[in-house]
């Protein structure tokens, strides 16, 4: 019998870690992660995305998601979520689309955890813009968490004590067998 694959949301505004944080967690619980297509998206097309690309960021995010199922060992950790492109669009955009809306709100994750903007804030061309930025999106996105009523771990310290933190807090959140 198979065990469903639990799915990780790790959410955080530009340059707080989530990348790294995946991939550790990645590696410590033996499975796999599922990167960032905004990232993709930008260097690819070498812009921004608009107002119109939105959902399909999302969308494409969550196909990812479905097809990494497929080689995570129990927990599969994902880097972002639809919910943080909706967080995104409301900060650039006023608002996100209906569609990208009801995307988010199907907030789906076995847990949710959230990375501080307390990392040193580095420049990553077109995607990134300012510690400003970032400190006014992590504000959005706990205000957004909490109104949604979705249960999440603010994590900060080194990608080291991220881990543990996160470790500990799973060891609660989900079924004994899913994270030993």
């Amino acid at each position: 019998m198979n065990t469903p694959v639990m799915r990780i949301a790790i959410l955080g505004a530009e340059s707080t870690g989530k990348s790294t944080l995946a991939a550790a967690l990645a590696a410590h619980y033996h499975t796999t992660w599922v990167p960032e297509y905004l990232r993709e998206f930008v260097e690819t097309r070498q812009r921004t995305p608009r107002a119109e690309e939105q959902l399909l960021i999302a969308t494409t995010q969550r196909e990812r998601e479905a097809e990494s199922e497929l080689r995570a060992n129990r927990l599969l950790f994902c880097d972002t979520a639809p919910l943080m492109t909706a967080v995104y669009s409301e900060h650039y955009f006023g608002h996100p689309d209906s569609a990208l809306a009801t995307l988010a709100a199907q907030h789906d994750y076995a847990a949710t955890i959230v990375t501080a903007p307390t990392t040193p804030w580095v420049a990553d061309g077109l995607q990134r813009e300012s510690d400003e930025v970032r400190q006014h999106v992590h504000a959005r996105l706990i205000r957004k968490l909490h109104d949604a009523g979705i249960p999440h771990l603010l994590v900060d310290g080194d990608v080291q004590q991220r881990v543990m933190q996160t470790v500990r807090y799973l060891a609660t959140k989900l079924p004994a067998s899913e994270t030993t």
